[in-house]
């Protein structure tokens, strides 16, 4: 699926997505996540989705079983603290910590949850801007760069062990 039939089909679902998701959660912000969670899944495997009867039908399925992870408290939670780390010495001691230190971010990244890390891989890995990645997911820009500074938070607490 070409990005622009994709936008047109998440454009034409999101409404029946975010009822969808109102009626398990009570929060509309929560609802809004949700849905912007089964659009980024979708987009990963937009590839595939001719395979499927009904894109609507795959993502109202995706919606349902999100939310009821999220009632049962299997998401992440919230991150509010943020360090920096100083860059060492171009030593090749410092080199293979720093090629060690680039293979655990990855693995680190791939352990996020389903949103951050699509939007960060849009953002870090394909190169999209914030304005394009929200028009592919179909949410706000706000939304995006908010879902990256948990991603970039998270991935931070993580690689360092501070909580």
């Amino acid at each position: 699926m070409e990005q622009k039939e994709f936008e047109i089909e998440v454009g034409r679902i999101r409404p029946h997505l975010h009822s969808e998701a109102l009626r398990y959660l009570s929060d509309s912000s929560d609802a809004e996540d949700i849905v912007q969670e089964v659009v980024l899944k979708l987009w990963l495997m937009r590839d595939r989705l001719e395979e499927y009867r009904s894109t609507e039908a795959l993502a109202v399925v995706m919606a349902r079983r999100l939310c009821l992870n999220r009632l049962r408290g299997t998401t992440c939670v919230t991150l509010d603290s943020m360090d920096s780390e100083v860059a060492a010495k171009a030593t090749p001691e410092s080199e293979l910590i720093s090629h060690e230190d680039t293979e655990r971010a990855w693995l680190l990244m791939d352990s996020l949850p389903d949103a951050q890390q699509t939007v960060l891989r849009m953002k870090h890995v394909e190169g999209m801007e914030v304005a394009e990645i929200a028009r592919v997911t179909g949410s706000t820009s706000e939304a995006v760069r908010q879902n990256l500074s948990r991603a970039r938070r998270n991935i931070l607490k993580r690689f360092t062990g501070k909580q």
